[in-house]
């Protein structure tokens, strides 16, 4: 059974036809991950869930330990991500409401940990093209029968928050030629692939972030509100999503640490070997 996870709000797993439902508590060489995970089978896929800010949203972006979350994905079998995440948008066209499928990122955080790697052993992996292009079509598809009004293609600003932009701020991003600005996906795009897990984003645009002049400037408010009428949509794109990915990967995704590691493995040591081992033990 393929195996999928999902991380977003704690809602997401209310999904109709969801069964045998069981909450899984994981722990990584890491620590904790955001909160305990549900996993649950959903026609021929597993199904793996994780509230990315903890249930009741107690974690701020900065504070989420991305290397537990990803680890603890990649301990539970899980093959493809699929992120839900809220997003200001920073073009005109891309309206709150709409959902877009970006398949760029540039990560602006200052402050937070974005490798497995170090401590006596180095790797490299690619990330030319972050985003899984085969995922991302299934996601795209998925969303058009979910009835989303959705675009595909663009870029993803990750900043640090947890405070929104400064106009100044908001108005630089604008001229770099982003489509979409968010905390959180940089990061883990960048943990999944060294997981070699296929990554997607489905980003909800929540407001104009505080660039558009005809528009208010984005609020807690605006945000959960549009969020909240989203939930349903992300459930529906999910559900719609799970059945069409393949049971098999034939992307680079699946093979990111081939030529990745430049450590000689004769002189890793061992509890880097030890700490890394579900990721590393085809290469090492």
């Amino acid at each position: 059974m393929k195996t999928v996870g999902v991380i977003g709000g704690s809602g997401l797993y209310e999904i109709e036809g969801l069964s045998n439902v069981e909450s899984v508590s994981v722990h990584t060489p890491w620590g904790r991950p955001s909160d305990d995970l549900i996993a649950g089978d959903l026609e021929d896929a597993r199904m793996v869930f994780l509230p990315r800010h903890g249930r009741g949203h107690k974690i701020m972006p900065s504070e989420i330990n991305f290397r537990a979350n990803i680890y603890a994905m990649k301990k539970m079998g899980v093959e493809w991500i699929i992120s839900v995440s809220a997003v200001g948008s920073m073009k005109e066209h891309l309206s709150p409401g709409q959902v877009v499928i970006p398949s760029q990122f540039y990560d602006h955080t200052k402050t937070r940990a974005s490798t497995f790697f170090g401590d006596g052993i180095v790797a490299h992996v690619s990330m030319a093209d972050p985003v899984c292009h085969t995922l991302s079509k299934v996601l795209y598809n998925a969303s058009i029968s979910a009835g989303a009004s959705v675009h595909e293609g663009g870029t993803y600003l990750c900043m640090e928050g947890p405070q929104f932009s400064s106009r100044a701020e908001s108005n630089i991003y604008r001229s770099w030629g982003v489509d979409v600005i968010g905390m959180t996906n940089a990061t883990e795009a960048k943990l999944a692939r060294e997981a070699e897990i296929c990554y997607v984003s489905v980003s909800l645009v929540t407001d104009y972030d505080c660039w558009h002049e005809h528009h208010d400037d984005v609020t807690v408010d605006d945000l959960i509100e549009t969020l909240n009428s989203n939930v349903e949509l992300a459930r529906n794109i999910i559900k719609s999503a799970a059945p069409a990915i393949s049971e098999s990967r034939e992307c680079q995704c699946c093979n990111a640490l081939r030529n990745a590691i430049i450590t000689p493995k004769e002189v890793i040591p061992q509890e880097a070997k030890e700490r890394l081992e579900i990721l590393i033990k085809r290469y090492i």
